[in-house]
């Protein structure tokens, strides 16, 4: 049995259908298509900007999607530091 995963009523098979579905716009829109002329990167960026202008929170709920995907997949399953390492981080100014 072959699950099928609906977003306000539309399919989404892949990954990329996902993030066009969540974001309410096509990924290229923000990511850029490879080959692309500089006029039609000042086009795509005006119209970006555009977007962003009639909808502030759109940076949000990208980055909520990308961490909500990253979770799902098993990437961010973080352990904490242990507490020795961290102190001696903070006091030797080291990143961890």
């Amino acid at each position: 049995m072959r699950i099928r995963n609906y977003v306000s009523g539309h399919r989404a098979d892949t990954a990329h259908d996902f993030l066009e579905l969540a974001l309410g716009t096509p990924v290229e829109l923000w990511l850029g298509i490879e080959g692309e002329s500089e006029e039609e990167r000042a086009a795509r960026l005006a119209a970006a900007r555009d977007i962003l202008a009639d909808d502030p929170e759109l940076p949000d709920r990208a980055v909520q999607v990308a961490a909500k995907a990253l979770d799902d997949a098993g990437l961010l399953r973080l352990t904490p530091l242990p507490t020795a390492a961290l102190r001696r981080s903070l006091r030797t100014g080291a990143a961890a």
